[in-house]
């Protein structure tokens, strides 16, 4: 018997993510909008807070386990900045082109050793929207940023965020070695470390 888990987001690439992970294991992860739920207002001032937010949202709405992402970029000179404002950096929600040219602009002149930043990933799994106990898995990715866009993959910051181990940006990274890196890669290794091991322990 297969259970189903919410997913408080309806990219598709997401869904097929996460399914493609957890599907062996017996779990179905369905969309939001199968449920017509509602975005959660991100009202939180954290990436933890966020997806916290939106999984008791997907809860409350479907009566069902919910997972949320919350994501985004942290750079040091900016004091941590764009943060959990990432995708709004420049004003419209999504406009990638803008945030990235934003950043580049704030950043003109800061020397390489100043440039450091990391991307974030927040995973938060709710049982029921009353869970005491959110589970929280927390993937970083270290970098810096560049001081021109580079690479034609990935979305987001992607192509002005330069990956020291792979001496390229992350726009400039084959897809299935960005999934096994990334920021989100490693939250959702801890994702499925845990729910491997409450299966062991517990069987759906």
């Amino acid at each position: 018997m297969s259970k189903t888990i919410v997913l408080a987001s309806n990219n598709a690439g997401k869904i097929k993510e996460f399914n493609a992970l957890l599907g062996d294991m017996g779990i179905d992860v369905k969309p939001q909008s199968e449920f017509n739920v509602e975005e959660a207002e991100e009202t939180g001032l954290s990436f933890i807070e966020n997806a916290i937010l939106k999984a008791r949202n997907a809860c409350a709405h479907t009566g069902l386990p919910a997972l949320a992402d919350d994501s985004g970029i942290e750079v040091d000179y900016l004091d941590g900045a764009p943060g959990i404002y990432s995708a709004r950096f420049a004003g419209d929600h999504g406009n990638n082109e803008a945030n990235n040219t934003l950043l580049l602009d704030k950043l003109d002149g800061v020397p390489e050793l100043k440039r450091s930043a990391r991307f974030h990933c927040v995973l938060a799994y709710m049982r029921h929207k009353e869970d005491p106990t959110p589970q929280v898995f927390h993937g970083v990715w270290e970098g810096r940023i560049l001081t021109s866009t580079e690479g034609q993959e990935g979305f987001g910051y992607d192509p002005v965020f330069y990956v020291p181990e792979c001496a390229c940006s992350a726009a400039s990274l084959p897809k299935e070695v960005k999934n096994q890196i990334s920021h989100r890669a490693k939250a959702l290794k801890q994702l499925l470390a845990s729910f491997q091991q409450t299966q062991q322990d517990r069987p759906f």
